[in-house]
């Protein structure tokens, strides 16, 4: 067993449910599709070949080439075995036809001394959910 092996990355939504992210190392697999604006955690499973402390993932989100943003999250010590699930803090996706699009997401993730146990690259393409029309009733009629 390698040092790190992530078993499962997940995007939760209350509203749509799990969305699973294709685990590939290199190259971007087919993107997950989310509307703008939804609240997300994401979820993390993973097993140890050894005990690491420290254990820290760096997520960076590039969007036509620009960095838009990197987020580190320090999720601490662990033994080894597994697997250990661990889900992130709630975040709220960007809103605004700006902000839709796709965007290449690079996780990697590292030991306390900064060692790289592993990159994985996936996308996420944010599509425009459109307001409600407030003239319509949302509840049928009984």
């Amino acid at each position: 067993m390698n040092a790190f092996e992530l078993v499962d990355l997940s995007l939760h939504t209350e509203e749509l449910g799990r969305f699973r992210v294709p685990l590939r190392e290199g190259t971007a697999s087919a993107p997950v599709t989310l509307p703008e604006g939804t609240v997300i955690n994401v979820g993390l499973t993973f097993r140890l070949g050894r005990e690491i402390d420290g254990l820290t993932l760096e997520e960076t989100r590039v969007r036509d080439g620009t960095v838009v943003s990197t987020a580190r999250t320090v999720l601490g010590g662990f033994r080894t075995g597994g697997p250990y699930e661990v889900r992130l803090p709630a975040e709220r996706l960007p809103v605004g036809r700006a902000h839709c699009g796709e965007y290449e997401v690079t996780s990697r993730f590292t030991d306390g001394t900064g060692r790289e146990l592993v990159t994985l690259r996936h996308r996420l393409r944010l599509v425009h959910q459109p307001a409600p029309d407030p003239g319509r009733d949302p509840a049928p009629a009984s």
